[in-house]
Formats: C-alpha cells, sequence, structure tokens
C-alpha cells in the first residue's frame, strides 16, 4: 500500500509543479504585456495598446484560472500527505502492537522454561532430600550395630559359657535321676562299692 500511495501522492506533487510553472508563465507574460501596453501609449499607438490589452485580459483570466487549480491542487497535496502520515502512524502503531506481542510471546514462552526448570529443581530437591533422609538412617542403623557388637564383645562370654554348661550338667543329672526312678537306667555304683537294684535295696561287694 505504502508505494501505491507514494506513486499517488508523486504525481498530485507533478500537478502542482505544473501549475506553479504555468502560474509563474502568466505572471511573466502579464509584466511583459503590461509594458508593451505602456510602451505602445508611449508611442501614441493606441491600437498597438488595444491588441495586448485584449492579449493582457486573456492572461489575466488564465492566470486566475491557474491560480484557483492550483490552489485546489496543493490542498490535494496536504491532505494526500496528512492520509499518508496518518497511514503510517496506524501502520507504525500495528507494527508496534505486533512487535510487542511476539515479545510477549517470548516472554511467556521463556517464563514457561524457567517455570518448567524451577519444578524439575524443585523435585530434584526433594529427592536429593529424600536420599539424604535414606542415607542418613542407613548410616545411624550402622552406628547402632556397631555400637550393639561393641556391647556385646565386652560382656563376659566366658562366664556366659561356664553357666551354660552348668546348666547342661544339672539338666543331665535331672534327666538320669527320672530314667533311674523308673528304672530306664541302672543307679550308679556307691562309693563303698554297694549297688543300688532297686528302691531301699543295696548289695555289698
Amino acid at each position: 500500500q505504502v508505494p501505491k500511495m507514494n506513486e499517488s501522492i508523486a504525481m498530485v506533487k507533478a500537478n502542482v509543479t505544473l501549475l506553479e510553472k504555468e502560474n509563474q508563465k502568466y505572471k511573466n507574460d502579464s509584466v511583459e504585456i503590461t509594458s508593451k501596453i505602456k510602451a505602445a501609449l508611449q508611442a501614441s499607438r493606441e491600437d498597438i495598446a488595444t491588441t495586448y490589452a485584449t492579449q493582457l485580459q486573456t492572461v489575466k483570466s488564465a492566470l486566475l484560472r491557474n491560480e484557483q487549480q492550483l490552489s485546489a491542487a496543493r490542498q490535494a497535496y496536504d491532505k494526500a500527505l496528512q492520509v499518508k502520515q496518518a497511514f503510517m502512524r496506524e501502520k507504525d502503531r500495528k507494527t508496534a502492537e505486533a512487535m510487542q506481542a511476539l515479545r510477549d510471546a517470548r516472554r511467556a514462552k521463556w517464563q514457561s522454561k524457567v517455570a518448567d526448570a524451577m519444578e524439575s529443581f524443585q523435585v530434584a530437591g526433594i529427592d536429593a532430600t529424600h536420599d539424604e533422609m535414606l542415607q542418613k538412617i542407613q548410616e545411624q542403623t550402622a552406628v547402632n550395630e556397631a555400637r550393639m557388637d561393641m556391647a556385646l564383645s565386652n560382656v563376659d562370654t566366658q562366664g556366659i559359657k561356664i553357666e551354660e554348661e552348668a546348666e547342661k550338667i544339672r539338666a543331665t543329672e535331672l534327666l538320669k535321676q527320672f530314667k533311674q526312678e523308673m528304672g530306664l537306667e541302672a543307679p550308679a555304683e556307691s562309693a563303698g562299692g554297694a549297688k543300688t537294684l532297686g528302691p531301699g535295696t543295696k548289695v555289698g561287694v
């Protein structure tokens, strides 16, 4: 649209320029004919002066029409310039709006990327905290197990073993008594060489 508008304005401007040249020519002709009229009158040649006067009248009429046309052409040219200026302002406004919309779109896209990055960072932070928590629990568990091992190593294991052996001996003796009472096992010989065959019966050796 701008090239066509410039072409139209150029045509209007050319018309103004042409009318201005014609206007200047009519003015020059008017001055020249006026001089001839005066010269003819000084020479007492009214017939020639009358002829020039007729030409001058024609030139003045043409000059008047030319000035009217020139005025209209100049107004048309000014109007065309105003239209172009208004068009260019509107064009600049729309261009600025389009550029702003483009910047807004780019900013929105950038903000979206930042938001995604922040969300990823937060998730990563949660995962990192979770892993750290598990690691601390595992470390604490290992420490507790080590403390338990150290505590057990400090106990008198020899005394525990002796007590366990004593318990086994007592259990064996008790079991032997049950077997002897039930007749499942012969009583052991006494220190004097006597044997116990049954309840209340002793045999000397």
